[in-house]
């Protein structure tokens, strides 16, 4: 398999939609070691609250043919984009899937996040507890005034690192967790809000889901879905206001669903990248995004280089963006492209220099954490040597960094 290709099998085929396989495993990845993605961030520059408006944060702009950096803001986004570019949005929402709960035997407190249903009606958790978990246990979600919510689950078994619970009564798990969860913010954010800040979980909950989250608030958040356990953070900085005005420039919006996992916080503990075992997330691929990129595809490859040169460019919002897009088949099949239905799938890739992207053009991201899988993607982009010389940069221009930070703009 050629370095960061996809291998793609398909497993369904009917004429409303398409089901893929990722199937791409460790080492089979180029080695990269996880040092080379380590840089020093001041603790002040990380961002424990959004920007306010959201389009207001700082927005650092990356020309890769010139090396040129601009320094701007989000809301100035349409000035840096062409008439008929593409930018694709993750439209995935947020469950409210942090929990805080006491046991009913001893009102020992405990914490956790659920991360996705099972067909057998079970939900995988994670859960920390100061005493030891055993399964048989029964704990009582509290509400946001620490009293009992009155929503009780079973612990039935622990998988690995994972719990499998059950939660008892009628009521579906979703409609439980709008009621009693807690946003499922990053630690760093946590830990670095504790004894300085106020959690308004209220705000938190607003502020940590996009403006274009598809649900409806209405009703409960169905499985696979609209459920993810943490935000597509690039998406964070858009407002209607800004997504009119690009409408006005003329660019072409595009939605996808990539439904993030708790591997978005899990450290990289390899010593190389190669190593790294890779979270497995949902996406789900519309029809008319299917027939656009494939329209885009055939043009570029049909045209000249001048006529490239002018052509409209795919613009990725954030990383889970890239790697949905980056998860299909190139060239797309007919019988995928022209489908009357999405095409599902699930993919654990890593993307990671050195990488050849089939799809994009550019993105729209933050500032990650250092020796993660994401700040590998974006070196996969950049380079690895420009990456550090433009993370020094915007350390010194005192940007502010992570989920809740400012946004880089890579263009060719």
């Amino acid at each position: 398999m050629r370095p960061g290709r996809v291998l793609l099998h398909v497993v369904f085929l009917q004429r409303t939609f398409v089901t893929f396989v990722e199937t791409t495993q460790p080492g089979s990845r180029p080695s990269l070691p996880v040092r080379a993605l380590d840089y020093t961030l001041p603790e002040r520059l990380i961002a424990t609250r959004p920007a306010q408006p959201r389009d207001a944060a700082r927005l650092l702009v990356v020309r890769r043919s010139t090396d040129e950096l601009t320094h701007a803001t989000v809301r100035d986004l349409p000035a840096f984009l062409r008439a008929e570019d593409r930018l694709i949005f993750n439209t995935t929402r947020v469950l409210p899937a942090r929990l805080i709960a006491q046991r009913v035997d001893s009102e020992g407190r405990v914490e956790g996040l659920l991360i996705e249903p099972r067909p057998d009606g079970m939900w995988k958790g994670m859960l920390k507890s100061n005493g030891k978990l055993r399964a048989g246990q029964r704990i009582e979600l509290l509400d946001h005034d620490n009293r009992p919510g009155g929503a009780i689950l079973e612990l039935v078994a622990r998988d690995d690192a994972e719990w499998l619970v059950r939660l008892e009564g009628e009521d579906p798990m979703e409609r439980v967790l709008e009621r009693l969860g807690r946003t499922p913010l990053p630690p760093y954010i946590l830990r670095a809000r504790q004894g300085s800040e106020q959690i308004d979980d209220a705000a938190d909950r607003a502020w940590y889901q996009t403006v274009f989250a598809a649900a409806d608030s209405e009703e409960p958040v169905r499985p696979r879905e609209h459920h993810s356990v943490a935000a597509p953070t690039a998406g964070l900085h858009f407002t209607a206001d800004l997504l009119a005005r690009l409408r006005e420039r003329g660019v072409i919006r595009r939605d996808l669903v990539l439904h993030v996992g708790p591997g978005t916080f899990k450290p990289v503990t390899a010593d190389d990248l190669a190593d790294h075992i890779m979270h497995r997330e949902w996406f789900e691929v519309p029809p008319e995004t299917l027939a656009d990129l494939a329209a885009l595809s055939r043009s570029r490859s049909e045209g000249n280089d001048e006529a490239r040169e002018d052509a409209a460019r795919i613009i990725a919002v954030g990383t889970t963006t890239v790697r949905t897009l980056e998860s299909l088949p190139t060239p797309l099949p007919a019988d995928v492209s022209s489908a009357d239905g999405p095409l599902r799938g699930g993919t654990d890739l890593l993307i990671a220099p050195p990488y050849e992207f089939r799809y994009l053009d550019g993105m729209l991201t933050n500032f990650h954490l250092p020796r993660s899988t994401l700040l590998a993607l974006v070196a996969a982009m950049v380079g690895l040597e420009r990456l550090h010389e433009i993370y020094a940069e915007a350390i010194a221009r005192e940007y502010r960094f992570y989920s809740y930070g400012d946004a880089m703009l890579i263009l060719p």
